[in-house]
């Protein structure tokens, strides 16, 4: 059973949503390939306490790693791209490329990109940390903005 609910961000409104009291999804207002709302449940402030406390933490600056459980729903190989995303450390950023060699097809950044952008828990999950081969910042769910923010933000070179 899903659930959801909405928490204020410095990014705007993030929609939180929980199957079965684990959370699978954080969206932002007009991320691109955001579900339909029907689809989020009804709304439920109750499953999200934990969540909401670690991302208020990190936006406090305070947290550099989440421990939350998550549910993410996509193929083998999307899961994968994933959990690569989550190795990568707070404040660091790896290429497209590099997650492709890291999981054992260098060939595959194009592909790995794709996965990139599919990711349903953004933020949490950190495909903000995703760059060009030359560093430069390519394609976000959220908007170019809101990367580049998130990447200053964790640099040190901008607060909230």
């Amino acid at each position: 059973m899903k659930q959801h609910t909405v928490i204020d961000s410095p990014y705007g409104p993030l929609t939180l949503v929980a199957d079965d009291g684990v959370l699978c999804g954080l969206y932002m207002a007009g991320q691109r390939h955001r579900p339909p709302e029907e689809t989020f449940g009804e709304r439920d402030d109750t499953p999200f306490g934990e969540v909401a406390d670690q991302l208020k933490t990190y936006f406090e600056g305070e947290l550099k790693e989440f421990t939350l459980e998550l549910r993410m729903s996509g193929t083998p190989f999307q899961r994968s791209v994933w959990d690569q995303l989550r190795q990568i450390p707070y404040g660091e950023t790896r290429s497209y490329g590099e997650l492709a060699e890291a999981l054992g097809n260098a060939g595959a950044s194009r592909a790995v990109g794709l996965a990139n952008g599919k990711n349903p828990i953004g933020i949490i999950v950190p495909c903000h940390r995703v760059v060009g081969a030359n560093g430069s910042l390519t394609g976000y769910g959220g908007g170019l903005d809101r990367k580049q923010r998130l990447l200053d933000f964790e640099s040190g070179t901008a607060l909230f």
